[in-house]
């Protein structure tokens, strides 16, 4: 008798912080930016209140060591067939406090909707949906000091000897064609690209976890700010994805979707094509490696605000990111699990590695004209 007692006492304790949590993120202000600590006691209450749906993982600690954790969103599949991945990242750069805001957005409309919505019912069944609010949490901290750090974009790492700047642009510091062409060796450049391929925890983190699962993962969705632009790979001019035809429809049909929640246009294309080249960034190493569809979001604005958008944009630019994202999370869930074509991305990744090596020592050399 005490232990049915205890145990149904134990059980409401539960039952009552499942509750207190799922109120806790029901109240939550999604239409305010929010400093990392409300982030990460928001990602406590999303994972308590909906414990069938959401769970957590620490994957990696930043240079001042501190946890960078993700969230996974999934459903048990109802056959026992193993899942695939998606993987969503947001907060490389500290300044772009709209990235964030989004990834927390993105698990809010999936929480709330999926016990209503089949379609999205079905693709939590076949997808862990991985989603990293924060990368960058001590540049993202450091964002919020006060007003002459609200514009900074990289991490916190010391300066490499000779230097006297802190942090890198984790952007330019992934494993895909690194140090080539779009970067800079003066660590006091916003596009420093660090002493070597991933020489940043932050950037090593992610390739280290999404690396461990590379024959699984469909699509990798990496979040930035500004310039409502949809960026496929790759970010060298000689370089073209083997899919850049599809990667480009894709892209464009979420394109689309986007511009028909606000009226905001995204225009769609590799980085050269409408913005700048680049090396180093986490879309093209998602796609050297062999996850097939790879896209970088720079959500809003193309200027007026910039990386300073204003609060009253917030749900705005979510909703039609949400859009955008959740077009192309359908359209490589459907081509995974109704027509089984995807590439067998293991040997793809092995192909593209071996690839791109011999391209960038042609490209550092000269040789390649």
């Amino acid at each position: 008798m005490e232990k049915t007692a205890w145990m149904l006492g134990l059980l409401l304790v539960v039952l009552s912080s499942s509750v207190e949590a799922l109120q806790s993120t029901q109240n939550y202000d999604y239409t305010k930016y929010h400093p990392m600590d409300e982030i990460s006691r928001w990602m406590e209450d999303v994972e308590r209140g909906s414990p069938e749906l959401v769970s957590s993982a620490v994957y990696g600690q930043t240079y001042e060591e501190r946890n960078i954790t993700l969230l996974k969103l999934g459903l048990e599949n109802p056959e026992g067939r193993e899942k695939k991945v998606i993987w969503v990242d947001c907060g490389i750069h500290a300044r772009e406090w709209i990235v964030p805001a989004f990834c927390q957005w993105f698990v809010k409309e999936i929480v709330n909707s999926y016990k209503t919505n089949k379609k999205l019912e079905q693709m939590l069944q076949n997808l862990d949906v991985y989603v990293t609010p924060v990368v960058n949490v001590d540049g993202y901290r450091f964002s919020w000091t006060d007003n002459s750090t609200r514009r900074w974009r990289k991490s916190r790492s010391d300066p490499p000897s000779g230097g006297s700047c802190y942090g890198v642009d984790l952007n330019r510091n992934f494993n895909a064609n690194w140090g080539t062409v779009g970067v800079s060796f003066d660590s006091c450049a916003n596009t420093y690209c660090g002493t070597s391929a991933g020489s940043e925890p932050e950037a090593k983190a992610v390739m280290d976890f999404v690396g461990g699962m590379i024959n699984k993962t469909l699509c990798f969705l990496t979040i930035h700010s500004a310039g409502q632009l949809i960026l496929l790979p790759y970010g060298h001019p000689e370089i073209s994805a083997p899919n850049y035809e599809e990667l480009v429809s894709v892209g464009e049909a979420a394109a689309a979707k986007m511009e028909a929640v606000h009226g905001m246009g995204y225009t769609v294309g590799t980085s050269p094509q409408i913005l700048y080249p680049n090396s180093g960034s986490s879309r093209d190493w998602a796609r050297l490696v062999g996850i097939p569809f790879s896209y970088t979001f720079e959500l809003r604005d193309k200027g007026e605000f910039s990386h300073l958008l204003p609060e009253d944009q917030i749900q705005p630019a979510c909703e039609e990111a949400y859009a955008g994202a959740l077009s192309i999370i359908a359209h490589v869930h459907d081509k995974a699990f109704n027509s089984g074509t995807l590439p067998n991305t293991a040997v793809s990744g092995v192909a593209m590695m071996i690839w791109s090596s011999i391209m960038t020592v042609f490209l550092t050399t000269g040789v390649f004209v």
